[in-house]
């Protein structure tokens, strides 16, 4: 029998922080505090690209906060298991097409962010 997560809605409030944290410091460009939400061996899988370890993280980071000028707005969050979420943003800006719904699915341990894949 292959059962599939269950996936229970939730309040943008009752996010975990670290998550929250992470979708604050990203929204406003603070790399800093945005990174400082991984683990030292986190893994993000975005556009196609991955970015293993803080080091490569934080160069995505400063990449992505400099490339394009967009807004960024929380639309829906989920849990699908007690350590992996799923948060959808809405952006707009200044990027090919101009608009986008983003999932970001984050797994956590040990209170910080293991892996985050960002897609459409």
């Amino acid at each position: 029998m292959n059962e599939q997560p269950t996936t229970q809605p939730v309040d943008p409030a009752e996010l975990p922080e670290t998550i929250t944290r992470y979708l604050d410091a990203h929204r406003v460009h603070d790399t800093l505090t945005a990174i400082s939400t991984f683990t030292s061996d986190a893994v993000v899988i975005d556009d196609g690209n991955t970015y293993t370890g803080t080091a490569a993280i934080e160069k995505w980071l400063t990449r992505s906060a400099t490339e394009y000028t967009y807004t960024t707005e929380l639309t829906a969050a989920h849990r699908t298991e007690a350590s992996h979420y799923v948060v959808t943003n809405h952006l707009e800006g200044d990027f090919p097409g101009g608009q986008v719904d983003l999932r970001y699915q984050f797994t956590l341990h040990g209170g910080l962010i293991k892996n985050l894949t960002i897609e459409p």
